[in-house]
């Protein structure tokens, strides 16, 4: 079925997004679609995966449009990768978090623009009643979704690229509950806001304010 959830909660992403960003860093980007829409904005994306398939799938795609922004994809396992610091004015990790160790979001954190954002779109395990009930409500309103999006894609003429498949990523079940993600992410990335989202993901909103300039 056509329907991505990471692909569903793209634009809200990208209303994080610093009115003045030039340079971006998603990691985990897979098949590159989140950061073609940043380098549509004329925003230069290093964009990193450890799974090559996906990389060189994403390679391949972008190598056929004219972007304002340039796209550089990566092979790179993020918990060994260096980053510079002051880098970058916007991160994205789009449900790839939960592969890596949490504190690697101190990482990211000092690779940060001064006011540079890092937006995580992410998993977590299910531990409470409430977790389960919401993925219970979830269940419905994706299956309507999947529907709508499968007939609106199967019209003829809705898609150029209709009938190619990229490769999937493998897929890691979260280990933390929203709960410890929420008491981790107090303490590596303060003043963050974290907030639970229907399709089994929460979303985490990181500014890295200048000193003085005042909190969220």
């Amino acid at each position: 079925m056509p329907f991505n959830h990471n692909d569903h909660y793209h634009d809200l992403l990208l209303r994080e997004l610093p009115a003045s960003c030039r340079t971006a860093l998603e990691v985990g980007c897979g098949t590159g679609r989140f950061a073609r829409k940043l380098a549509l904005r004329g925003i230069e994306v290093d964009a990193i995966d450890v799974d090559s398939h996906v990389v060189t799938a994403a390679r391949k795609q972008n190598s056929a449009l004219d972007l304002p922004g340039q796209i550089r994809f990566e092979r790179a396992d993020i918990t060994r990768l260096t980053l510079a610091p002051d880098t970058y004015d916007y991160i994205a990790c789009l449900a790839s978090i939960h592969h890596v160790p949490f504190e690697t979001v101190q990482k990211l954190r000092a690779s940060l623009t001064a006011n540079g954002v890092l937006v995580i779109l992410g998993c977590y395990r299910e531990a409470t009643l409430w977790d389960h009930t919401v993925s219970l409500l979830a269940v419905p309103v994706n299956a309507m979704w999947r529907a709508a999006v499968l007939f609106r894609e199967n019209r003829p003429g809705s898609r150029a690229d209709q009938g190619t498949q990229s490769p999937s990523a493998p897929v890691t079940p979260p280990s933390m509950s929203l709960a410890e993600i929420r008491e981790e992410s107090a303490t590596h990335l303060p003043g963050r806001r974290i907030r639970r989202l229907l399709f089994w993901r929460y979303l985490l909103v990181f500014h890295n304010l200048k000193e003085g300039s005042g909190s969220e």
